[in-house]
């Protein structure tokens, strides 16, 4: 059973910088599309970046020279760097999990929350003006 933890959200002023951790157990590090979602009040859920098992990772426009997602198997965790914040970064960010590659359920930088069965319970980032 595949389980995730997210940790590292905060309050921070516009322009400060965080970085989300998501603890993995029970997945397929050689065979898994590994994404941070975000969810804003009133708002779907929407897919921020990815990375596959090659270490090959997409962003979303909107935060593409902003976040750096980043992995490391033998720790079994995933890393996202956050950096020169916005408000509109605002939300509940999400770790989540597929088997396969994240072409199949990625176009470009966006992915499909719908795809990934496997979700970690959150972790809130507020970014104030």
């Amino acid at each position: 059973q595949v389980q995730l933890s997210e940790s590292g959200g905060g309050s921070v002023e516009a322009g400060g910088r965080l970085t989300l951790s998501c603890a993995l157990s029970g997945y397929n590090s050689g065979n898994s599309c590994l994404g941070w979602f975000r969810q804003a009040p009133g708002k779907e859920r929407e897919g921020v970046t990815a990375i596959d098992s090659d270490g090959s990772t997409r962003y979303v426009d909107s935060v593409k020279g902003r976040f750096t997602l980043s992995k490391d198997d033998a720790k079994n965790g995933l890393y996202l760097r956050m950096e020169s914040l916005k408000p509109e970064d605002t939300g509940m960010y999400y770790c989540a999990a597929t088997i396969g590659h994240c072409s199949t359920v990625c176009r470009g930088g966006d992915c499909y929350a719908a795809y990934f069965e496997n979700w970690g319970q959150g972790t809130q980032v507020t970014v104030s003006s």
